[in-house]
């Protein structure tokens, strides 16, 4: 197997924290069981990987008590499907601190940088060691009524507090760090890492930031008489949004988990303590590339 090519010590192409490649024996493949070409990619990669001499467990993106099982023993997980897929990867993974490879059989590819018909050039190459890590944020979100918690998630796009299903307004009292900042009144509020910061908060109106950013954005959804800007909050704050309705209010978690909430019903919001860890086998350009190239019109959401 001929070896990746020499890279010159400036360059941040195959770089990776320690200096060294840590050794990647034990990996996960994880199809898409809604996409019909992703099981058997799974299994080639599969029998390509036990070719390298690596131990190789396959499971489903929607498995996730199996993933759950089984991530802790992983140094490696490869993700086919969307970045749906990548975002429940992420949060499985991160934990634990377990990388994870996208091949992206989706549309947007954001997070999975690897086409389908190129895992068999990049993949023997991470093996190897030809790859850098990009880690990404994530955040953490606690919803609570009263004393009594509600539930904690961690989120690599976003958490939104916002309507339901009838177009009424809600009211968000917003507090930055214990300090009051002020009250909005709008179909929602999204709270965004840089990842996030091209998913939902883009469309809400919010800017684009390079996605190794630790910032937090301050979004909000179609207000109305209330202020109309996005903020930029510092890692470190810690986001209190209190809700007050009389209608359904829904908090979102990366579109993948959600919760009513009632009158009075706060939702904490601060950066998580664990990161999402991505192996990239492409120049640090590659966001730009795939941002100016999904700016096209007529691009779907992605499969997840």
């Amino acid at each position: 197997m001929d070896k990746p090519p020499a890279i010159s010590p400036d360059s941040s192409h195959w770089t990776f924290p320690s200096g060294h490649a840590p050794a990647l024996h034990r990996i996960g493949v994880l199809y898409h069981p809604k996409i019909a070409q992703s099981h058997q990619l799974a299994k080639d990669i599969a029998a390509a990987l036990t070719q390298l001499d690596a131990q190789v467990w396959i499971g489903s993106t929607r498995g996730e008590d199996s993933l759950r099982s089984h991530v802790a023993d992983l140094d490696l997980l490869v993700t086919l499907g969307g970045d749906g897929s990548m975002l429940r990867a992420a949060r499985m993974g991160a934990p634990h601190g377990v990388p994870i490879l996208g091949i992206n059989l989706g549309r947007l590819g954001f997070l999975a940088e690897v086409r389908p018909d190129e895992w068999q050039e990049f993949l023997p190459r991470v093996m190897l060691g030809g790859y850098r890590i990009e880690e990404r944020t994530l955040l953490r979100a606690e919803a609570r009524r009263g004393e009594a918690l509600l539930g904690t998630h961690d989120g690599l796009n976003d958490v939104v507090v916002s309507r339901g299903s009838l177009a009424r307004v809600v009211r968000i009292q917003v507090q930055i760090d214990g300090n009051p900042l002020t009250q909005y009144v709008a179909d929602g509020l999204i709270v965004a890492t840089a990842t996030g910061s091209t998913a939902y908060a883009l469309a809400a109106g919010g800017p684009i930031l390079p996605p190794t950013l630790t910032n937090m954005v301050l979004v909000p959804i179609a207000p109305h008489l209330s202020m109309d800007r996005t903020l930029v909050l510092d890692p470190t704050s810690t986001v209190e949004m209190r809700v007050t309705t009389q209608d359904q209010v829904i908090l979102t978690v990366d579109g993948q988990f959600d919760l009513s909430l009632l009158d009075g019903d706060s939702v904490t919001v601060r950066v998580s303590p664990h990161a999402a860890r991505f192996v990239r086998v492409q120049s640090p350009a590659y966001f730009y590339r795939t941002l100016m190239a999904r700016l096209r019109p007529g691009i779907n959401s992605e499969q997840s």
